[in-house]
């Protein structure tokens, strides 16, 4: 039986820069090329350019950088010249709708994706708009509103002529493969997954054609390019999965968290249920997300949550807590998959997306906490704090050249030697938040921050 190789059928590509989506190429988080700096000090950076709030990330062209923005009810859409980063120009739409999401989320969480000319920008909160290079709108497909109770954060990718888009939600989830000239949808197909975070990657089987590869709510499964039609189910995935997967050769890996049992609903009630009726209303449970979506989907969908509509909920959610390695094995659109290995430790409400980088797998928590694992049987290698980096995380650590880079909440960047036994380099606090992934190329490191796009040049 030969065993699946990745492939990766972008078309940028073709043109030289190869990080141009989320985590770079087919999102593994690496970076090509030598000569990566060590330190990443604001004053040493080669230049420092204010942007609007998000928390996207950048993606790369050979001249351009790409960002999402949000600011008030616009939506944003903002192009740098890469080697000096000038502002060269900047476009918006109106948000169509403001629905509840978590806190970590935000307006333009999710990634753009280009060719190396264009972008194309998914907005949760609008659909799908692409620009040319020189910042012509080109087309618009708008979409939702989607039934989502975090907010979506699903990033889009370029998959042969294709963009595709991956939507898990609480009811009503989709894949899509829309036409890069125009917008145009090609197919649609419904998933039975419900909601999820990570972005899709894109394998191929043998010498069969493309396939995406999805990780989602308790299940790993491939759809076919041409149409979007479902080829492969593996169930047994946690039930919560926020950070994509990562795909070495034919195996794939991906963490997530359940709960072991229904949490009860009587801890709720005792810190909420003020008028003491055994309900929770609307003006008690306020905007907590969790809360909301149960209130708006499930029982009677009134606005009011009971314990039965609270313990259906809490099904759903039980499951294992877990990062597994996953091989994907077979030829064309014959695939089985198996668990080759599982580090059963919490992952609860851990966002970054791991990196595995030459035979190890990195994944860091809040607290600053930083596991390597092999990734052949997925022994711990080393657990620790990347001390001076202790906050909370949502960027997802990258890596090029021997080093790690990752990036804290507090708005600490923090470089380390790669390995077994890896080792923090430097820490450098930035004095302003960091949620976005940095994007690596040539020696180069763009950080966003809260309040700035930043370039750190290589040698």
């Amino acid at each position: 039986m030969r065993l699946l190789r990745l492939v990766v059928l972008l078309t940028p590509m073709l043109l030289g820069e190869e990080w141009t989506r989320f985590r770079g190429p087919n999102g593994t988080g690496v970076g090509a090329g030598t000569g990566y700096p060590s330190e990443l000090k604001k004053e040493s950076a080669a230049w420092r350019m204010a942007v609007r709030p998000g928390k996207s990330s950048p993606v790369l062209t050979d001249r351009h950088i790409f960002l999402t923005s949000a600011d008030g009810s616009k939506l944003y859409t903002q192009c740098f010249e890469r080697a000096t980063g000038k502002l060269l120009w900047e476009r918006s739409l109106d948000k169509a709708r403001s629905p509840i999401a978590n806190r970590l989320n935000h307006d333009a969480a999710v990634t753009p994706v280009t060719d190396g000319q264009n972008v194309f920008v998914f907005f949760k909160d609008f659909g799908f708009v692409s620009y040319d290079a020189a910042g012509k709108q080109r087309w618009v497909a708008p979409m939702g509103p989607f039934d989502s109770t975090m907010g979506l954060g699903t990033s889009p990718i370029l998959a042969g002529n294709l963009l595709v888009l991956v939507t898990d939600l609480v009811e009503g989830s989709f894949i899509a493969g829309l036409d890069p000239k125009n917008g145009e949808l090609r197919w649609k197909v419904g998933r039975e997954e419900a909601e999820s975070w990570g972005s899709p990657l894109l394998l191929a089987a043998g010498k069969g054609k493309p396939q995406i590869l999805t990780t989602s709510r308790g299940q790993l499964g491939t759809h076919r390019l041409a149409d979007g039609k479902r080829l492969l189910t593996m169930r047994g995935l946690p039930t919560t999965v926020v950070g994509s997967p990562v795909l070495d050769g034919n195996t794939v890996y991906v963490f997530g968290y359940g709960n072991e049992g229904p949490a009860p609903f009587s801890e709720r009630l005792t810190r909420m249920d003020k008028d003491k009726d055994g309900k929770l209303s609307p003006e008690e449970y306020g905007v907590e997300p969790f809360l909301a979506g149960i209130a708006k989907y499930k029982g009677n969908r009134d606005g009011i949550i009971t314990e039965d509509e609270w313990l259906e909920k809490q099904k759903e959610i039980i499951g294992p807590n877990h990062l597994g390695a996953y091989r994907i094995e077979g030829e064309g659109e014959n695939l089985t998959a198996k668990e080759i290995w599982r580090y059963e430790k919490s992952f609860t409400g851990v966002i970054p997306s791991a990196v595995l980088y030459q035979g190890v797998i990195y994944f860091v928590k809040n607290g600053g906490i930083l596991t390597s694992l092999d990734a052949a049987s997925g022994a711990v290698l080393k657990t620790g704090r990347v001390q001076g980096a202790l906050g909370g995380y949502s960027s997802s650590p990258v890596a090029a050249d021997g080093k790690l880079y990752l990036g804290s909440e507090d708005g600490n960047v923090a470089v380390l030697k790669a390995g077994k036994e890896w080792e923090v380099q430097s820490v450098a606090d930035f004095g302003e938040p960091v949620y976005a992934t940095p994007a690596l190329s040539q020696g180069d490191v763009f950080v966003r921050t809260d309040a700035a796009l930043y370039r750190f040049k290589g040698r």
